[in-house]
């Protein structure tokens, strides 16, 4: 079953292209990386999503349009901005008591457990708090409530490594089940590479790359070449190739292993290094075909 099927997704504003005839699958129960670069259209595509702008195109989020249905779509999906917006006057236990009020699938003893793991106290002001707490406090609310699709942009912004790492494995241990999907937007891959079950590339308004983990790790090959085997691995059409510590990395698409033995040192490319060879300067613009 898919949770969000886009169709020719298009969406300008003034001159500028956001959504460029974007297509997007993402079946429910996964854990979705949308990777792009600054201005490659996520945040756009994410508000067409939540239904926070107008589109063309066709555009389904658990079976309803969410720009004509988002007050239905909202009772079963939750956002994480990159910024935390809250109101500077307002308590900790004023925020939980808010929510429990508007949302009948808030867990308030969930949040506060989620709470209990951090230094906020119930009676601070959100005043008192740090740019990281204020996060944390939007996080503990948002994850307290059971929906079935939790959109996260850049969700652990202005955290430290610790919490961040404590955010994701709160993510897979205390919220998502098979039953939800998470779609997550960072920069920060290399901290979400092990919870992802897919990954998406976009850039210049369309999905340019899409793949589960498991085909990433069959699909793609990088190799770290010696000076001396350079032109013979080149000879191979790789995809893409840089420069690192006196060796070059070629990454290869679909690619018979055997052929690249004893040429260098042959692994599966991190998402990052993957990001650079498919959406970096000199990567295809076309979409990869799955």
């Amino acid at each position: 079953m898919l949770c969000i099927e886009a169709r020719g997704l298009y969406k300008n504003f003034g001159s500028t292209v956001a959504l460029d005839g974007l297509d997007m699958n993402v079946e429910s129960g996964r854990i979705v990386g949308l990777i792009g670069p600054n201005g490659a259209g996520k945040s756009t595509a994410l508000n067409a999503i939540l239904g926070l702008v107008p589109f063309q195109g066709q555009l389904k989020v658990l079976g309803r349009n969410p720009w004509t249905e988002r007050d239905a779509l909202m009772r079963d999906v939750c956002f994480i901005a990159d910024v935390a917006v809250m109101p500077r006057w307002l308590r900790v236990h004023q925020a939980l008591e808010f929510v429990a009020g508007v949302h009948p699938r808030f867990d308030r003893a969930k949040a506060e457990t989620l709470l209990a793991r951090t230094n906020i106290r119930p009676k601070s002001k959100v005043s008192e708090l740090s740019k990281g707490m204020v996060t944390q406090l939007h996080l503990a609310l948002v994850m307290a409530i059971d929906a079935r699709l939790l959109v996260l942009d850049e969700p652990t912004l202005g955290l430290d490594l610790l919490f961040r790492k404590q955010f994701y494995d709160s993510l897979l241990n205390d919220y998502f089940d098979r039953n939800r999907t998470i779609v997550i937007t960072t920069h920060q891959v290399e901290e979400i590479e092990h919870v992802l079950t897919d990954v998406m590339f976009i850039n210049r308004g369309r999905i340019v790359l899409e793949c589960n983990m498991e085909e990433l790790e069959t699909r793609y090959l990088e190799v770290l070449v010696p000076p001396e085997n350079v032109a013979r691995t080149r000879e191979l059409n790789p995809i893409h190739e840089r420069q690192i510590l006196g060796r070059t990395i070629f990454v290869f698409d679909r690619f018979d292993r055997t052929l690249l033995a004893g040429l260098g040192d042959i692994r599966t490319p991190s998402i990052a290094d993957l990001f650079v060879a498919t959406v970096g300067q000199n990567g295809p613009e076309q979409k990869a075909k799955p």
